[in-house]
C-alpha cells in the first residue's frame, strides 16, 4: 500500500486516533498544546487520512520516551507499527552523541509486550528494575 508519512497532525485526528484505539481522549486544547510540545511525531496516512501515529518526547539529556503507538484496526498487522517503532528509534538514535546514554522509556498496552520486546525493551519489574508506575490527574476514575 502507498502511505504519505508526515510530521503533523490537528487534535482532532489526534483524538479520533485514540478514541478508535479505545484510549482516553483529550480537550482538542489539551492535544493540540501537546502536539505542539511533541519533540518528532510521524504519522502515516491514507488518502490523506491519518491511520497511523507515533510520538517521541526528549528531555535532551537522558531520557527519551515513545508515547502513542497507535494503528488504526484495519490497518493493523501490515507493518505500520514496526515502521513507526524503527521511525522513533532511528530518531533517538540520532541524537547519541560520543559518550551519550539515551534511556528509552514506554507504556505498552496491555498484551502489547511482546511487540515491544522485539525493538529491544525490557519489562519492569525484574532483577534490575523495579516496576514502572504511572498517575493519572484530573481523571474521573
Amino acid at each position: 500500500m502507498d502511505y504519505e508519512i508526515t510530521d503533523q497532525i490537528s487534535a482532532e485526528e489526534y483524538n479520533e486516533l485514540r478514541k478508535i484505539v479505545g484510549w482516553t481522549s483529550f480537550t482538542n486544547e489539551q492535544a493540540a498544546d501537546g502536539l505542539e510540545h511533541t519533540t518528532h511525531l510521524c504519522c502515516f496516512r491514507k488518502d490523506g487520512k491519518a491511520i497511523a501515529l507515533c510520538r517521541v518526547l526528549w528531555d535532551h539529556l537522558y531520557v527519551a520516551f515513545i508515547a502513542d503507538v497507535i494503528v488504526r484496526p484495519e490497518f493493523q498487522g501490515k507493518g505500520l507499527g514496526r515502521e513507526l517503532m524503527k521511525d522513533a528509534m532511528d530518531f533517538i538514535r540520532s541524537k547519541l552523541k560520543p559518550g551519550y546514554k539515551i534511556m528509552i522509556n514506554l507504556m505498552a498496552a496491555q498484551g502489547k509486550e511482546d511487540f515491544y520486546k522485539k525493538f529491544g525493551f525490557i519489562s519492569r519489574p525484574n532483577e534490575r528494575f523495579g516496576c514502572g508506575m504511572c498517575q493519572w490527574i484530573g481523571v474521573d476514575k
